[in-house]
């Protein structure tokens, strides 16, 4: 299929406004199909030629301004307009398409549950095709009037309020100017929850099955919900721009959520089944600010072309943790944020496929490219650099700055050059050439902290900074300094330091030096950091007495980056684990530190020894569960859930599992839930210590969608050469009645490799390389990212494999989407065997 390049649709955006598109979708054709009429009325500034995308099972009929045009002339997804002349034209066009199974233009899910189906648009990128026909480029923003025709039972979610008109006729009230990426339709016997807020409409919505589980949670969400759009109504001068506010928790949603304006669309994993973490609901809420703050960064104002998705993500992404904080009881967001999203972006930003925040337009020449750019770099990255921008020109000239911006831009698009000018009018700083240092370069930085004790007893303190071939950035960072506490055995905090690096120079001070010196306290900036040998030493003994959680998790990154450097042994990470976790009562700490220490060092980084290393985090597990022990401990519920996932995860013997599971409770609880359930019976089907049968049963016990992801993550996880044969046929097949959808195919996928089992996965580990290319080319760009995320072979951290995917990159020509996930695949298998090598020789 042709992706939409640049240079087009600079050429179209010159020839043609549109003005407004009429779209009549029929969703009562049957399970497979579904018609779509779409009427476009725009105007040509010139005479000229262009092209209409869309991408339909059938193309019925085409007319501009009453002429017909040959649907034949449909090249892929282009039909060409020719011989346009200046004036209004009106093109209709009348189709049928196709609904999908992966999460890309209209999705349709049936649940499994009760036998109720439902349908979704993801209309991103240029999904819009899948749908209607569409002059699809974010900077030809029209009004959209949408009417649906649906089963008589059937609720319809839209962009706009709805009216149902009777006999299954649904009619959206127009939009205000969007981008095409952003129309929304949502259908279904949706369970909803409606309420008012500000004069406006707001509503919660999700699968019938799910209705007691979302009734449980409604309250939290809309209070989240108020409380988020309050304080944007303080922060932002602009108001709200559009009619309502309707969230919808949407099955089999391949994104966390989608910013559709008045529509917004979560995965429905956030209608929570199970017993969860407080953790888990602040990321919840999270997402839920995050989306809220692209009504005004995305969609209010959208950018004019795909190279400027920071714009979109990044600010985005730095609102959502920054106003959940001000405006909710989740007033720690940065922990999570630090522990759980900025590995996120120093990963990312260390492999080949880095990219600059906001690279230059030449390097997005192509909507496939600007696809890739949905990562760590756009988000975590981005959202840091925000932060440090913040701290280094005042909160108050960057808000100013941004509703500069909004009123300048509003109902339009920009570019990073208009955003900075807004800011520029702001501020004394300058911001440009800070743009340039942050925003369009690569690689992380980093600061270590030499210190040199006098005589005296007064020292230094010198900040080195190294950097990428990019050059290294400016940044404004708090020097935490810390003293023993002899009496309590904590760290007690001196008045921090606030320095600019490069720039302040060395810092002279007078008395002892301090027993901890930590760079970058409070994790202003983005930048990797390193400890002197005493703070080290310091951090070693007494981590978990430092007093504020986001002090504790710049020392956990600090070691987590030393270990992914090769600087720090493996082994000594878990024992720091080991030494402080029992006594950490931050849960995003616990379940940052555990993750990076399960899924990396035992399963990558320690391949002789990760039984030891499974052995240590069961040890771990059950520190935690007995101190959580009792009614008195009512408080720690989560970080008692959080030990009891990681005892299943790491369990090298089958006996308490299956103990648990017989007796639906953990002793001293919880009761078992359907997600334990569903874990325990994973980690034994690994271990091989269940059966088919028995996985069966459980799925006859739990028929959800969920439980149809958890039977096949066990089936995929026995040690059985049939099952794994199985297993496999079912993930590589493209046949479009049988082929799995995104969730099922992750299901299976993560199910499939396991590091216990490398003898019977060997064979599987060379077809995947040989296979996967012909996967990803049938089945698209959202399965071509999971077949790259999830069923690549991981387990085999090796030279063979190197070199299997390798050739693969090389005489293969994997898609752009699998591409990339392989290239980033392949450096973390690098890196892993780096890290072996140094933890080898110490």
């Amino acid at each position: 299929m042709p992706q939409l390049q640049r240079d087009e649709a600079q050429t179209r955006a010159r020839l043609i406004d549109v003005h407004r598109y009429e779209v009549a979708l029929d969703l009562t054709q049957g399970e497979e199909r579904f018609g779509s009429r779409t009427v476009i009325h725009f105007t040509a500034r010139t005479g000229g030629d262009t092209f209409v995308e869309l991408k339909p099972a059938e193309l019925h009929s085409v007319t501009l301004d009453g002429h017909p045009l040959d649907p034949a002339a449909l090249d892929d997804n282009r039909l060409p307009l020719t011989g346009l002349t200046p004036g209004a034209h009106e093109l209709r066009l009348d189709a049928t398409m196709r609904y999908s199974r992966t999460g890309e233009g209209m999705h349709r899910f049936t649940d499994p549950a009760d036998g109720e189906s439902y349908v979704y648009t993801q209309l991103f990128m240029e999904d819009v095709q899948r749908v209607f026909a569409a002059f699809d480029q974010p900077d030809l923003k029209a009004v959209f009037a949408l009417s649906v025709t649906a089963p008589e039972d059937w609720t319809v979610l839209a962009n706009g309020i709805t009216e149902h008109l009777g006999e299954g006729r649904w009619q959206a009230a127009p939009t205000p100017l969007i981008s095409t990426y952003l129309v929304a339709v949502a259908a279904g016997p949706w369970h909803s929850v409606r309420t008012e807020h500000a004069g406006l409409p707001f509503g919660i919505h999700c699968r019938r099955s799910l209705a007691p589980h979302l009734d449980a949670d409604a309250e939290e969400i809309l209070d989240l919900t108020r409380r988020c759009y309050d304080r944007y109504h303080e922060i932002f001068e602009e108001p709200y721009p559009f009619d309502s506010y309707d969230q919808a928790f949407v099955p089999e949603f391949n994104a966390g959520a989608m910013e559709n304006p008045g529509l917004v669309t979560f995965r429905d994993e956030f209608v929570y089944r199970s017993a969860v973490t407080d953790t888990e609901r602040q990321t919840r809420g999270v997402v839920i600010a995050h989306e809220m703050a692209h009504m005004w960064f995305g969609d209010l104002v959208t950018l004019q072309w795909w190279d400027d998705i920071w714009l979109n993500e990044s600010f985005a992404e730095y609102m959502g943790y920054q106003v959940l904080a001000e405006a909710t009881r989740f007033t720690d967001t940065w922990t999570d944020f630090a522990v759980a999203r900025k590995g996120w972006g120093y990963d990312a930003d260390q492999r080949p496929s880095t990219h600059p925040v906001a690279p230059t337009p030449a390097d997005v020449p192509d909507t496939a490219s600007a696809l890739l750019n949905f990562d760590g770099i756009s988000y975590a990255k981005g959202a840091s650099a925000l932060r440090q921008l913040v701290a280094w020109m005042g909160e108050k000239d960057f808000l100013t700055g941004i509703n500069d911006h909004f009123a300048r831009h509003r109902f339009g698009n920009a570019t990073l050059a208009d955003f900075l000018d807004s800011l520029a009018r702001a501020t004394d700083r300058d911001v440009h050439a800070w743009a340039a240092r942050w925003l369009r370069t690569t690689g992380v930085d980093t600061l270590t902290p030499v210190v040199e004790e006098a005589a005296d007893g007064n020292w230094t303190l010198t900040v080195e900074q190294t950097g990428s071939t990019d050059g290294t950035r400016p940044h404004r960072l708090t020097i935490g300094l810390y003293d023993h506490d002899h009496t309590t055995g904590h760290l007690v905090p001196r008045t921090p330091l606030t320095r600019d690096v490069p720039g302040d120079g060395t810092h002279r001070a007078t008395g002892g030096r301090p027993a901890l010196l930590l760079l970058n306290d409070q994790d202003l900036t983005y930048a990797k950091v390193r400890l002197d040998p005493v703070s080290w030493s310091t951090a070693l003994g007494a981590l978990s007495g430092l007093p504020d959680p986001l002090t504790r998790a710049v020392v956990w990154n600090a070691a987590r980056d030393m270990v992914r450097d090769g600087e720090l042994a493996p082994t000594a990470y878990l024992d720091a684990a080991r030494a402080h976790l029992p006594h950490e009562t931050d849960l995003a700490l616990v379940q940052g530190v555990l993750a990076f220490a399960r899924t990396q060092i035992a399963d990558h980084y320690l391949p002789a020894g990760r039984h030891t290393a499974l052995t240590t985090l069961t040890a771990l597990s059950r520190d935690i569960l007995r101190r959580t022990e009792g009614p008195e401990h009512a408080t720690t519920t989560g970080l008692r859930l959080t030990a009891v996932r990681a005892f299943i995860d790491s369990a090298t013997t089958p006996e308490s599992l299956q103990d648990w599971l017989d007796d639906g409770a953990v002793p001293g609880g919880p009761r078992l839930d359907p997600e334990l359930r569903w874990r325990l019976l994973a980690r034994l089907a690994t271990l091989g210590a269940t059966t088919p049968d028995t996985i069966d049963a459980e799925l006859a016990r739990d028929p959800s969608a969920t439980g149809r992801e958890g039977a096949a993550r066990c089936h995929a996880a026995l040690p059985d050469p049939a099952a794994k044969q199985a297993a496999w046929n079912a993930l590589f097949t493209t046949d479009g009645e049988t082929a799995l959808s995104t969730y099922l195919f992750t299901a299976t996928a993560t199910g499939f490799w396991a590091p216990e089992q490398l003898d019977l996965l060997r064979p599987y580990a060379d077809r995947y390389f040989t296979e996967v290319p012909a996967l990803a080319d049938a089945r698209g760009p959202a399965l071509a990212t999971a077949a790259g995320r999830y069923a690549f072979p991981t387990p085999f951290v090796d030279d063979h494999t190197l070199a299997l995917g390798q050739a693969c990159l090389t005489d293969r020509d994997p898609t752009p989407a699998l591409r990339r996930k392989l290239t980033d695949q392949l450096d973390d298998l690098r890196r892993a065997l780096r890290v072996r090598a140094a933890a080898a020789r110490t």
